[in-house]
């Protein structure tokens, strides 16, 4: 595929977007630019290559999940100025 000056006049057109004449030829070689470089990756021998998502591995830094005993009803509202109920009492969301 080649990118030609009425391409990118006509997607210029359809983002609204007034390109000058040297725009135009600047964005015309470097999209062709970005095709060529394309089309070598493209030629590029994967037969072997794993697939991959992502370019490095990805790995779980996060601790492991141990459960453990946890404050009580009580203690956790023994601070609280605003209780009611045995639960914490907070503002009024509308």
């Amino acid at each position: 595929m080649k990118v030609d000056q009425e391409l990118i006049k006509r997607v210029a057109k359809n983002a609204r977007l007034e390109l000058t004449d040297k725009e135009l030829k600047d964005f015309e070689k470097q999209f062709n630019e970005i095709l060529e470089y394309f089309n070598l990756i493209q030629d590029a021998d994967t037969k072997n290559v794993k697939e991959s998502f992502h370019p490095i591995e990805i790995k779980n830094h996060l601790r492991e999940d141990i459960i453990k005993d946890s404050l009580s009803q009580d203690d956790a509202l023994k601070n609280a100025r605003h209780q009611s109920n045995n639960y914490f009492k907070g503002p009024k969301a509308i």
